[in-house]
Formats: C-alpha cells, sequence, structure tokens
C-alpha cells in the first residue's frame, strides 16, 4: 500500500511540474474601465496555467477565487488550475477588483465578463476549443461565477475592440461553496464589499442569482457542505432551484462534513483530494470535457 501511495505521489507530481504557468496579463493594456489608478489591485488580469500538450483536451477554465470581495484566495485559483491541468483543462486564474480597494458592482462583473471575453477570443493561441470554456469559482468567486452564468451576454458585434465582440457566455459552470443570494442567506461581508453597505432593492435582486436563472444558463456543478456556517448551503439550494425549474442540467452535492473554503483540502500534488473532486471529474466526463 506505502508503495502505491508513494507512486500515486510521483505520478501526481510529475504531471504537475509538466504545467506551464505564464505571467499574468492585463485584461484591458490601457486601463481597466472605472480604474481609480495603476496600483496592482486597480489592473484585473487572467494567468494562464497550460496543461501539458500530451494530455490537453481543449477544454478550458476561467476561475474567480473567493475572499468574500475583500481578498482573493490563492488555493481556490491557482491550486484548482494545476489540478485541472493534470486532467488535460487549461485554465486562467482572474484576479479581480476588489470592494477593499474601493471597487463595487459592476467592477468586479466587468472584470470576470472580460476574462470570458479575452479567453474566448484568444483561444486559438491556446489550442483551446472556444465552444469547451466554463467559469469556476468558489465562495464570493463563486458569485461571481454564478452572475456570468446568469447575465451573460452575446458579445458586441459593432465593437472596434475584437475581444468586445466575444460571447461572455461559459459553457459550463463550476461552483464551490458559493454565495448565490444577497436575500436572507447572504454572506454579509461579501454583499457589504460588492454593493456597499446600503444597496438598493433593484440592485440585491439582480445581484441575487437564483432570481436570474433562465433556460440558456448553463449547465452548472455544484457543491457545498451541510457543516459549512459561513456561507449556508441553502445558497446551492436555491440555485439548483432555479436551474431545474428552467430545465438547465446540473450536478448538486452536499457532504456532511467539511467547513467553507476548504479547496481541494489537500497539498501538491493533490494525491487525496476531497471527494468533490473526483465527483466534479465525473461530471466534466460526462460533459465531454476530460478523457
Amino acid at each position: 500500500m506505502k508503495t502505491h501511495l508513494a507512486s500515486v505521489i510521483l505520478l501526481s507530481s510529475l504531471i504537475m511540474s509538466r504545467a506551464e504557468i505564464l505571467s499574468p496579463i492585463p485584461l484591458w493594456p490601457n486601463g481597466a474601465p472605472g480604474a481609480l489608478g495603476t496600483r496592482p489591485q486597480d489592473i484585473p488580469t487572467l494567468t494562464p496555467y497550460l496543461p501539458d500538450s500530451t494530455n490537453a483536451t481543449g477544454a478550458a477554465m476561467v476561475i474567480c477565487p473567493g475572499g468574500g470581495y475583500e481578498h482573493l484566495a490563492p488555493h481556490e485559483g491557482r491550486d484548482y488550475a494545476l489540478w485541472l491541468n493534470q486532467h488535460g483543462i487549461a485554465c486562467f486564474v482572474l484576479k479581480y477588483r476588489l470592494g477593499s480597494s474601493g471597487y463595487h458592482y459592476p467592477a468586479e462583473f466587468q472584470d470576470v465578463t472580460r476574462a470570458m471575453r479575452w479567453t474566448r477570443a484568444h483561444a486559438a493561441d491556446y489550442k483551446i476549443d472556444p465552444h469547451r470554456i466554463g467559469i469556476m469559482g468558489s465562495s464570493a468567486g463563486g458569485h461571481l461565477a454564478a452572475t456570468l452564468l446568469t447575465h451573460f451576454d452575446a458579445g458586441n458585434t459593432n465593437s472596434d475592440d475584437p475581444i468586445e465582440r466575444q460571447s461572455s457566455r461559459p459553457d459550463l459552470g463550476i461552483l464551490c461553496y458559493a454565495v448565490i443570494t444577497m436575500g436572507e442567506y447572504t454572506h454579509q461581508g461579501s454583499k457589504d464589499n460588492l454593493l456597499g453597505k446600503h444597496p438598493s432593492r433593484k440592485l440585491v435582486k439582480l445581484l441575487s442569482n437564483e432570481l436570474q436563472v433562465k433556460t440558456n444558463t448553463p449547465p452548472c456543478f455544484i457543491w457545498c457542505t451541510y457543516e459549512d456556517k459561513t456561507v449556508p448551503m441553502e445558497n446551492s439550494l436555491m440555485f439548483a432551484e432555479a436551474l431545474r425549474k428552467n430545465h438547465v442540467p446540473f450536478d448538486l452535492h452536499i457532504y456532511q462534513k467539511g467547513g467553507h473554503g476548504m479547496g481541494l483540502k489537500d497539498k501538491p500534488p493533490f494525491a487525496h483530494p476531497h471527494p468533490w473532486a473526483g465527483d466534479c471529474l465525473f461530471w466534466l466526463k460526462a460533459q465531454g470535457w476530460v478523457e
């Protein structure tokens, strides 16, 4: 058993080491709309994590780390990307603007929308399929991902910017213990950082994503835990119910054990991540995204 475990860890380590991590790319070379300055926190970026060419599937994932719209949790960005790279998925980790840096809606939404358009516009450069680009997010990053899943558009065909001509619709979504609602079961810190202390009822409704699901919302994998006291499981349940009512396919997993923000609940090389990871890979295989 010990020999087998050592072999698994070594193999995983070798696969991870073949991932290519590129430098962060500013989403707007001339500055983001509404930027408050030129500090690093004013410049939203995408960091590409590319799988080895021998196992690349052509699928891609834009990843939104969590952090309550106050900070960005590395283990919900980099670690997810390295894990998905092992399974042939190219990843693009988004550094989006935050409430703690003076940004409220719509800045965060502008960033994730631009990230999806940018990835699709550069699909050929990274040898990915522009029709297999998903969005993934955890906690507040899950709220941002869910916002894109429910508020996308087809792009502006008349724009002088070729990136803005692209659709912002993800082809699927992965939501990890996601904030969904701005209502009763919200995470108050995320709500305050995103919307400010006294948002209008209209804005609260607009960003309560369980109320914004439509029949063309992409398929989703959703998971959370019963023990999560930070973002109640009702968030995931409400989103799944809305998907069901609109005939949108989804997988929903609620695990009994596990606290908020646990990510893969493992350290590189991710030999034994939490069972959600295996369930997610099973779902991704059913979507034709992994071998």
